[in-house]
């Protein structure tokens, strides 16, 4: 395998870069992949530009990260539930993505890591934002900080009806997780609840429970923990789930945007 030397494009200084000089399409050394992980690390998403992959390529550079996560109930392609299925069009009830979130942050063990690759995209519109969740700890005052610190929220999903009538993979995720969590490879606190999958904070009130958490899903949204990515065929976006949230914007209806997204498996979230 030759080594290709990468060239790393901040998005912002907080979030997000642009590799160039990366071919996914051929295999990628294990010297390329380590420039390519640790821009991922330091910048949380890194994006792709013009890499035709095919299915099986797709597949392969995500198990140079990990082991393969199914999701629980997505629809598929080419016979591979680990190649989830992003498609939205005119007959669409729903986009894939809307609302900030973290990726399946119902299961235990949540993913680690996804990766993007749309076909076809929308003439304007269908960017994807993604959101910092160490600098949106950051931004906490210290009070809050230390008692967000003590506290574990349930995440839970139904995806009853949710994909029409495809039917689930297995049964709807629950699972208890630390409001604030450490990532393991940059030992970094990140805030981890979403307004996707974070029902309530055990231990306290209701009342409690759904006005903290209302204040951290307000606080996600503060523009500068984010930045915007503009998809074009063929892009890619790699991001990772134990640091980031994202929302996909549905504002190019009835134009489709289509594609494949492979996730990675993660480990318990730990304080």
């Amino acid at each position: 395998m030759a080594y290709q030397m990468i060239e790393v494009e901040p998005v912002t200084p907080r979030i997000g870069a642009i590799i160039h000089g990366a071919d996914l399409t051929r295999p990628v050394s294990d010297e390329s992949f380590q420039d390519i992980h640790d821009a991922f690390m330091a910048h949380l998403v890194v994006f792709f530009r013009d890499q035709p992959m095919s299915p099986e390529q797709h597949l392969s550079l995500g198990r140079r990260l990990g082991e393969l996560h199914i999701h629980p109930a997505a629809p598929y392609c080419h016979g591979n539930p680990a190649l989830m299925k992003i498609h939205t069009d005119e007959h669409s009830r729903r986009n894939n993505g809307e609302g900030w979130h973290s990726d399946v942050s119902a299961d235990v063990e949540p993913p680690m890591a996804s990766i993007l690759h749309l076909h076809q995209t929308p003439k304007h519109g269908g960017d994807t934002l993604f959101a910092n969740m160490y600098e949106a700890y950051d931004a906490l005052s210290e009070p809050v900080r230390e008692l967000l610190g003590s506290l574990t929220a349930l995440h839970a999903s139904d995806y009853s009806g949710f994909y029409g009538d495809h039917a689930p993979q297995r049964e709807s995720p629950r699972a208890e997780h630390p409001v604030v969590r450490t990532h393991p490879v940059t030992r970094r606190p990140a805030l981890f609840v979403n307004g996707g999958f974070t029902r309530r904070i055990l231990g306290l009130t209701r009342a409690e429970s759904d006005s903290i958490l209302q204040m951290l899903f307000d606080h996600v949204k503060n523009p500068n923990f984010h930045c915007r990515f503009q998809w074009q065929p063929h892009s890619v976006a790699m991001w990772d789930n134990r640091c980031t949230q994202h929302m996909a914007v549905w504002d190019y209806y009835p134009e489709t945007r289509s594609g494949i997204r492979v996730t990675v498996k993660g480990d318990r979230p730990f304080r």
